[in-house]
């Protein structure tokens, strides 16, 4: 047994497991939580569409239906072409990333007890947000899908002639300079985009580890901490829909704006 410090407390909740996988290593928590919610999300839209009624709907059905126009309607004020993807994209993401933000709402000190004695998994994280590797991985595949959309809605030529034309114009003396505004412009979206997310999610992390630290300092402590935890949870709650919602919002804006021309 070594001594609780909390250095050692954080650092124990904050450590990864990890697997090795194509001579380098994987998060195998981030990895089975992230597609777990990915699976609850689908099954939890499903089930509204396979129970759905022409007449009075019921409360789950009644749900997602307003999710639905809430999530058309921010789609639409950004982008106004055909929503048939971008609608749907943006759906998935606002689910699944408010899924992986909630679970941050478990208490830190039972799920570690959890991993460590029913999955004897002494190094495991129950955010996939909180997760560097995550936010990028979302953040990466929007901008796959923005230079995609880009290509599709201009033609290479066209793309590639924007890159070294605009905004400074066509002169080919200002073709380097267009080409580097171009390229921080397309490298800060991944960047602002998963980092603003991880951000958020990890430093929520560290508030409710600092405050479970002072059960640690006797019943005082705890009772303190408790009421602490329990308010920042409280607010915690607009942090996580927030987020998702900035991030899907995101999400679409980038898309809208692949179809621009300059």
């Amino acid at each position: 047994m070594h001594e609780l410090t909390p250095t050692s407390y954080i650092e124990h909740h904050l450590a990864f497991r990890e697997m090795p996988f194509l001579g380098g290593m994987i998060h195998l928590d981030t990895v089975v939580v992230s597609l777990l919610l990915g699976i609850v999300g689908l099954w939890a839209l499903r089930l509204a569409a396979v129970r759905a009624t022409a007449g009075v709907p019921g409360k789950w059905q009644a749900a997602v239906e307003l999710l639905l126009e809430f999530v058309d309607d921010q789609v639409k004020s950004v982008f106004p072409g055909d929503r048939r993807f971008v609608g749907p994209l943006a759906l998935t993401v606002f689910v699944w990333v408010l899924l992986m933000n909630a679970m941050d709402f478990l208490p830190v000190d039972i799920m570690a007890w959890f991993y460590e004695h029913v999955l004897h998994q002494e190094k495991f994280r129950s955010v996939p947000t909180a997760d560097v590797n995550t936010t990028f991985a979302l953040a990466l595949s929007v901008f796959v899908l923005m230079i995609f959309y880009s290509i599709k809605a201009k033609g290479l030529f066209g793309w590639l002639h924007e890159l070294f034309c605009a905004p400074f114009g066509s002169h080919p003396l200002l073709w380097a300079f267009n080409l580097l505004f171009n390229i921080v412009e397309y490298v800060s979206k991944p960047l602002s985009h998963s980092l603003r997310l991880y951000g958020n999610m990890y430093a929520g992390e560290i508030i409710f580890l600092l405050l479970g630290m002072w059960a640690a300092t006797g019943w005082v402590g705890a009772i303190l901490g408790g009421l602490l935890s329990t308010g920042w949870a409280i607010f915690h709650v607009l942090i996580v829909v927030l987020q998702a919602f900035i991030f899907m919002m995101l999400t679409a804006v980038y898309i809208a704006m692949a179809h621009e021309h300059h």
